[in-house]
Formats: C-alpha cells, sequence, structure tokens
C-alpha cells in the first residue's frame, strides 16, 4: 500500500518491544508524534481528529484517551486492574490520571523516556507515563468513545495470574525507583522553576523600576524644557526589550526572529501582530527603536508602567480613530512603526481570535504598508493568566509588506480585509505550528 511502512515483528515479543520499534521507525522517518490505538477493536480510528486538536492546544504533551465506561459490562478483573493502575501512578507521580490502561494515546516521541522497558509487554505503556511524567512531560486526559463487544464475543490475552504478578512486580520497581529518581528529578525541575521565575521577575523589576521609570522621571522634564524632538524613551525601550529577549535563553525561553522579508523598518508602516502575552511587546521592540504600540486603557493608565507608555507616545485604542490619526500621522510622518494588535486582547490558548477592523481603516486613511507579523510560543511560555515562565521557544515571522494597493484588491470593506488577514494569519500560524513544534 502506497504511503504505508509495516515495521513486523517475526514472532511476538510484546506490547512494550512493539511500540519501541514503532516508535524508533517513525523517528528515523522524520516523524514527532505517533498515535496508538489497540488492534482488539474497543477503539475509535474516528477520535483520532480529537488527539491531533488536544495536540495542538497541548505541544508536547502525551494525549491518553480516557474512555467513557459508564454501562459498560466489563469483568471484576479488568475493572481491579484500571484502579489497580491509577493508584500506583498516582503514589508514584503524584499525579492523577483517569485511564492509565487506556491504549488510546498520542506520543511526543522526542520526549520519551524510559525506552529501554523494564518489561517489554503491555504494562510497559504504565511506565512510559511514568517516566515521562517524572521528566516533566504534560499527561493530558480527553474523553473518546469506546466499544466492549458482549461477553462471549470479547476476546483477550490477559492472564490473570501471571499478569498481575508482572503488574506487581513493576510497580513495586517503580516505586523503589520514584524514591531515588523520579523525586530527585521533580525536586530538580521545581527548583529550576522556581529560579526561572524569580529571575525573569527581577529582570522585569530591574528593567521597569531601577532603569526605565527612573529614566523617564528625569527625562521627560529636561525633554520638555529644551524642547527636543527626538524621544530617547523609544532607544532606552529598544534596548531593554533587545536584552529581555537575550536573558529569557536563561530561563529556557529561546527568541528568534525570521525575517525572511529582510525587513528593515525604514520606512513607516501599521505593524499588526497576533497577541499571545506580555512578551510579545518585548519580542516587538527588540526589532526597532521606531516603534510605538496602541494599548489597553489598563496599560495605559497603570500606577506601574503608565507614565512610561504615555510619555513614549503610546496611546489607548478607546481614544477613537479620529483622536488617534492625527497623532499617528504625526510619528508615521517621523519614519515610526505602529504596532496594532488586531484581536484587541491577549488569546489564552493561543488561537487566532477576531481581527478588528481598526488598523485596515487606519493604514487606509493614513496611506502606509501593512507589515504583518506573526509571533508563536509566547502564549506558551507566558500563557495569559500563567503565573509561571515554562520552557517554549518564541518565534517572530516577518511577512512581506502589503502596500496600499495591495490593500485595496483584498476585500471591498474593512471589515472584509479583517476577515481575509484573520484568515491568512490561521493558515501561517498553522504552518509555523507544524514546522516549530514538532521539535518541541
Amino acid at each position: 500500500m502506497s504511503g504505508i511502512t509495516v515495521v513486523d515483528n517475526k514472532k511476538n515479543e510484546g506490547k512494550g518491544t512493539a511500540l519501541k520499534r514503532g516508535f524508533q521507525k517513525a523517528l528515523e522517518l522524520g516523524f514527532s508524534y505517533a498515535i496508538t490505538l489497540d488492534a482488539d477493536g474497543q477503539h475509535y480510528p474516528e477520535d483520532i481528529p480529537l488527539m491531533l486538536e488536544a495536540n495542538q492546544k497541548n505541544p508536547g504533551a502525551i494525549i491518553i484517551g480516557k474512555r467513557n465506561l459508564e454501562g459498560v459490562d466489563r469483568s471484576k478483573g479488568s475493572k481491579f486492574a484500571n484502579a489497580f493502575s491509577n493508584f500506583w501512578f498516582c503514589i508514584q507521580t503524584f499525579h492523577y490520571l483517569p485511564d492509565t490502561q487506556s491504549g488510546y494515546r498520542l506520543y511526543p516521541l522526542r520526549k520519551l523516556k524510559g525506552w529501554s522497558f523494564l518489561t517489554s509487554r503491555y504494562e510497559a505503556e504504565l511506565e512510559l507515563l511514568v517516566f515521562a511524567s517524572w521528566h516533566g512531560v504534560k499527561i493530558v486526559p480527553i474523553d473518546i468513545n469506546v466499544f466492549y463487544p458482549p461477553k462471549e464475543e470479547y476476546v483477550s490475552h490477559f492472564r490473570p495470574a501471571l499478569d498481575f504478578t508482572r503488574i506487581f512486580i513493576l510497580n513495586t520497581i517503580l516505586c523503589m525507583l520514584a524514591i531515588i529518581y523520579g523525586l530527585p528529578w521533580g525536586i530538580c525541575r521545581f527548583t529550576k522553576t522556581v529560579f526561572n521565575n524569580v529571575f525573569a521577575i527581577l529582570i522585569y523589576l530591574i528593567g521597569c523600576f531601577g532603569i526605565i521609570t527612573p529614566f523617564a522621571l528625569v527625562y521627560v522634564p529636561i525633554r520638555k524644557c529644551l524642547s527636543l524632538k527626538s524621544n530617547a524613551l523609544h532607544g532606552l525601550l529598544h534596548r531593554i526589550g533587545s536584552i529581555i529577549c537575550w536573558l529569557l535563553r536563561i530561563v529556557d525561553v529561546k527568541v528568534s526572529i525570521q525575517n525572511h522579508s529582510q525587513e528593515k523598518f525604514e520606512k513607516p508602516t501599521i505593524m499588526i501582530c497576533n497577541h499571545q502575552s506580555h512578551l510579545d511587546l518585548m519580542v516587538q521592540l527588540s526589532l526597532t527603536r521606531k516603534i510605538v504600540f496602541l494599548t489597553n486603557d489598563w496599560v495605559w493608565k497603570s500606577p506601574f508602567f503608565g507614565y512610561v507608555i504615555r510619555h513614549a507616545e503610546y496611546y489607548p485604542v478607546s481614544a477613537g480613530l479620529d483622536v488617534l490619526k492625527p497623532k499617528l500621522k504625526a510619528l508615521i510622518d517621523k519614519g515610526y512603526c505602529i504596532s496594532i494588535f488586531p484581536e484587541g486582547t491577549r488569546s489564552r490558548d493561543c488561537t487566532i481570535g477576531r481581527f478588528h477592523k481598526g488598523a485596515f481603516q487606519l493604514a487606509e486613511e493614513l496611506n502606509v504598508d501593512i507589515l504583518p507579523v506573526i509571533i508563536h510560543g509566547a502564549g506558551r511560555a507566558l500563557p495569559k493568566g500563567g503565573l509561571y515562565m515554562r520552557k517554549f521557544p518564541i518565534t517572530l515571522t516577518i511577512e512581506e509588506r502589503i502596500t496600499p494597493e495591495q490593500l485595496s484588491k483584498i476585500g471591498a470593506t474593512t471589515v472584509d480585509k479583517s476577515k481575509w488577514f484573520r484568515h491568512h494569519y490561521e493558515q501561517r500560524y498553522t504552518e509555523i505550528s507544524n514546522q516549530i513544534e514538532k521539535y518541541v
């Protein structure tokens, strides 16, 4: 069959061995994820899209199907085995999973640990989960359908006495390893997480209250007194943004810029960007000193950094187009890029939200280019509502400029234009995600 690679074991060496060989072959062929489902007819291939959807929301995680077993006539041995496995998994990892025996899973192949397998048979799946949890791999259960035939038609290779003995021995070993291996790894990860977040907070506090705000408090009165035309705050913010992006490497957040269009920011533009995180601003600030942002009211009025924001000539979107247009026109005439988040707010799950029409109407009325930039990973590293930094690469992709002439051909109205750009961003974001997340 074209496009299908079959890995055939000459004899039955157990499910663990089959998984190991299948995973190795998938990696050789360039795959980053693998979906497994038992061949006993219990699982529905139609649920694969549910796995893929969960994978997009949780890149790098193990997705495990939670079977709907309500009303299913199962043997007492099957019920006990699942409850027994769930209990010991919780003891060994301090995490609870509702269905550790489910054979419907999506594995991130590059994150799997314990490939040597203490066992070569079906209990190897439990072993994979335990080692993955010890190494900090997120495990996400999702609801799936399940089919159980009548007892007289059900075929099982489960051997109660022998297989329970194997499970008991495996769990005994895993409990000992949890103390001498899993727990130390967990302490190390916790310590590193605390360090990363303390370090990130210190970067923010030093940058905001130790450098930017004191500089602004001194510089703004001098600028007004001497009627200086240039605004040195922009240069300072650019340097701080660049330094923060570099320092993020220390907390395992690598920031990279994909500038395939060779953009030099020498010509004013309306820059549009999807919005995922507070880190979005830092990454964009690192691009050029000649950039200003349209912000939300709470940012513009913030008692902590509102003074700097206001005197850096950032303006609130709520002011309205009539008020903003002359102010932004003056900045455009000075060669500045105006950065706007068309979604208006940060996305909680990194998906592209509805685009508002303001940015496109402004570009039309000011007769300037639109520069699309697409950010990926910021919402994973510091998600909306998140309390701590996570290890995840951030990539900013700079697209080709869209001239006023090209913009005029995209839709009849600004609403049509906003819909076109949102659709474009959804497509490009998916492409970028597929390129990046297979290595995460």
